[in-house]
């Protein structure tokens, strides 16, 4: 596995290997000792997936405050994705930066958000699944968001605003400037 820093170094991008013949392929998405090999190490205790039928659904920007904050290792199983992750950690010397890069089935890459970032994503493709393994368990608790077209964060994201779409929870996330720093100087 190949791990290579983002303009946001805690933000990482890990291409795993893929061994192909006439059968298929088989890759390796995950190794502990591979990847804590190149410094890399997280105790992942759950797994989501998520589907999306349609091209533009966009989901995010999410974040879990602490103390629940979670990482997340993010893969495309079919289908493409635009996935961010927007640094909100107060303090941060690249607070309210983000990182954007293609993930899908074709090439194969993962991005790690690490805890204290807000994390989403726009289908790029219709029928795409969304793998991620997160360090934390859900807790609605502390289930929070910004909006995702916040002009204070600059993401140029590849689909229209009239034409995205949502769940309502996302249409009404504020904007990050509008609430309390979620990861205060020193939480993180």
């Amino acid at each position: 596995m190949k791990v290579e820093r983002c303009a946001v170094p805690d933000v990482l991008l890990i291409e795993p290997l893929r061994h192909g013949d006439a059968r298929g392929f088989f890759s390796e998405v995950w190794s502990r000792r591979a990847l804590a090999a190149q410094g890399f190490d997280a105790d992942f205790v759950q797994d989501n997936h998520a589907f999306s039928a349609q091209k533009g659904v966009l989901r995010g920007l999410h974040f879990q405050r602490p103390p629940s904050a979670q990482g997340k290792l993010v893969r495309v199983a079919r289908g493409a994705i635009l996935d961010v992750a927007v640094d909100i950690r107060q303090g941060s010397p690249t607070y309210g930066q983000h990182v954007a890069m293609e993930l899908s089935a074709a090439n194969w890459r993962q991005m790690w958000v690490p805890r204290g970032f807000a994390h989403g994503y726009v289908t790029l493709e219709p029928d795409t699944e969304v793998l991620y393994k997160t360090d934390a368990y859900y807790d609605r608790a502390t289930d929070a968001g910004i909006a995702w077209d916040d002009p204070a964060l600059g993401i140029a994201w590849p689909v229209d605003a009239g034409s995205v779409i949502l769940s309502d929870k996302d249409r009404n996330a504020p904007r990050l400037a509008e609430i309390p720093p979620p990861f205060p100087q020193g939480s993180w």
